[in-house]
């Protein structure tokens, strides 16, 4: 049976990650910050743990947690968007967004990827094409933008060290997804964009290792 790691998985794309792992036969772990998120993670069939992914003790203890584990798929999808207006951002405001979207990421990635090389398999980050420079064409949503270029540089780094060891490492853009997030008006179902992913992930290969990819596998530019 096929191991999948979902970080974030208390709601939205995260949530419909665990589902749909389960339904194909998965065994999934899947964490979520608080308590009654996890139980209802176990009402699915999930193995939930709580993770408070800016907290470094609660990052050191799902590390040991998960100790010994081999995973087939892991998929941090961990994310705040923060302040919807883009002036002069508050220090609180930047620290909430960069400790959950970056850090984070620079604290799990080293103690996920070496799961996942065991295995020769996945890792993946749910990024946005609002972090991409080549893209860019608007300023709004400023320090979401900044924060998700971050986490592509912490991922490129983490396919740079882990991908000789096994694990092929991805950033994706899930597409604008109709969630708390992306709200109503957006162009996919959560199960659109989660479908499009998986098959994206199961079709990768050694190759992919260090893209940046549109839900649908089309490279996306840095």
């Amino acid at each position: 049976m096929p191991t999948a790691l979902i970080i974030g998985a208390s709601r939205g794309i995260g949530r419909e990650l665990a589902r749909q792992y389960l339904a194909d036969g998965w065994r999934v772990i899947a964490t979520a910050r608080k308590p009654e998120d996890c139980a209802s993670l176990a009402a699915m069939g999930a193995e939930p743990h709580r993770l408070d992914v800016t907290s470094a003790d609660s990052i050191a203890a799902i590390g040991w947690k998960l100790d010994d584990e081999r995973i087939d798929v892991a998929i941090l999808g961990a994310g705040l968007y923060g302040p919807r207006h883009d002036g002069f951002p508050t220090e609180a405001d930047f620290d909430a967004v960069m400790h959950t979207n970056v850090l984070a990421a620079m604290r799990l990635l080293p103690i996920i990827a070496p799961l996942v090389a065991s295995t020769q398999g996945k890792l993946a980050v749910i990024s946005s094409r609002m972090g991409s420079i080549g893209l860019r064409h608007s300023s709004i949503g400023t320090l979401y933008r900044a924060s998700k270029a971050a986490l592509n540089s912490v991922l490129a780094d983490s396919a740079l060290n882990f991908g000789p060891q096994g694990a092929t490492c991805v950033a994706f853009h899930p597409g604008w997804v109709k969630t708390d997030m992306g709200g109503d008006q957006a162009d996919l179902t959560v199960e659109q964009s989660v479908t499009s992913m998986r098959t994206t992930l199961a079709g990768l290969t050694a190759a992919d290792n260090g893209r940046f990819l549109n839900y649908d596998g089309t490279p996306l530019p840095w």
